[in-house]
């Protein structure tokens, strides 16, 4: 038992570290030209959604493209409404890495490491951020592999299977262990990631699965909402605008989350591919909800956090 619970921490370990360094490698990469992106490219709220979710896709880091947005709009260089584009967008974007994980990438993420490595020891430094990002998929798939085959010798344990269990069967308690997993870890990635792993292996209900991967969502607002901290209130506000959304999505679904289940895994091979699918149908429903009305929306946000008034 001892054994196999240190097997699970230490490929816990090396899938966060994984996607810590992909994320970073993939920041680096396009470090000085993110921001100059996205502010040439969200000059409206349309644009600005397809720019934040592409950037996001790419990055594999929301809280970065979010954490930026906050910056531009603190910074004036962007407007509040085509801001909120961009957080709405990232949102959709964060959900490619699980769709891509849940699939067979043998045949890619060993090319990937191999590259990877030589990108990062070459003598050049120019391509060593992505280089350290191609290590870091590579790490992220090969440790996600190791975290599901550690779990189920794991899962055998009554006491274990119980928890997960009660945990799953009780889908409030499911999406706030998914909030609190996303805040700690600052990724909604890995915490749907996991989900998926214990779904996938049958060790919580599909219903349970999902509602961590939705609480998830909320959780990963706490990188916007501590970038805005002592920043003027329009970036406050894209803060607030991405916890409302989040939030608010997850207290719509929850209600509905047995038939939206049901939905979600006739259209999935597999529990784990129906955790993705889940995860990318809330962030796409979401944001298509506020997508036609991103000025209205962002004129609430200015009435309930308004400018400070000036003596």
């Amino acid at each position: 038992m001892i054994t196999h619970a240190l097997a699970t921490a230490l490929a816990l370990v090396a899938f966060l570290g994984g996607l810590r360094l992909m994320r970073s490698g993939f920041e680096r990469t396009a470090e000085g030209r993110l921001a100059r992106l996205l502010r040439r490219a969200a000059a409206t709220p349309t644009r600005a959604i397809v720019t934040g979710a592409v950037s996001t896709a790419l990055l594999q880091s929301s809280g970065a493209v979010t954490a930026i947005t906050v910056g531009l709009v603190a910074a004036g260089s962007l407007d509040f409404a085509s801001g909120l584009g961009l957080v709405l967008g990232a949102n959709v974007g964060t959900t490619v890495t699980p769709q891509l994980l849940h699939l067979n990438l043998w045949g890619i993420a060993l090319p990937a490491l191999a590259a990877g490595l030589i990108l990062s020891l070459a003598p050049s430094q120019k391509h060593r951020p992505l280089g350290e990002g191609l290590v870091g998929f590579a790490c992220l798939f090969i440790a996600l592999q190791a975290l599901a085959a550690a779990l189920h010798p794991l899962a055998a344990a009554p006491f274990f299977r119980e928890a997960l269990a009660a945990a799953g069967r009780q889908v409030v308690v499911a999406a706030l262990a998914g909030c609190a997993l996303s805040a700690l870890v600052q990724s909604s990635t890995a915490t749907t990631l996991i989900a998926m792993a214990l779904a996938g292996g049958h060790m919580i209900p599909l219903e349970g699965g999902i509602a961590i991967a939705l609480g998830a969502n909320v959780g990963t607002c706490l990188t916007s909402v501590l970038a805005a901290i002592g920043t003027p209130r329009a970036a406050q506000r894209i803060a607030l605008a991405h916890v409302l959304l989040n939030a608010l999505g997850v207290a719509a679904f929850l209600p509905i989350l047995h038939p939206f289940t049901s939905a979600v895994a006739l259209a999935s091979t597999s529990p784990a591919q129906a955790v993705a699918n889940a995860n990318t149908a809330f962030n796409a429903i979401c944001t298509l909800a506020v997508w036609p009305f991103t000025r209205p929306f962002a004129r609430l946000l200015t009435w309930m956090l308004p400018d400070p008034r000036t003596a």
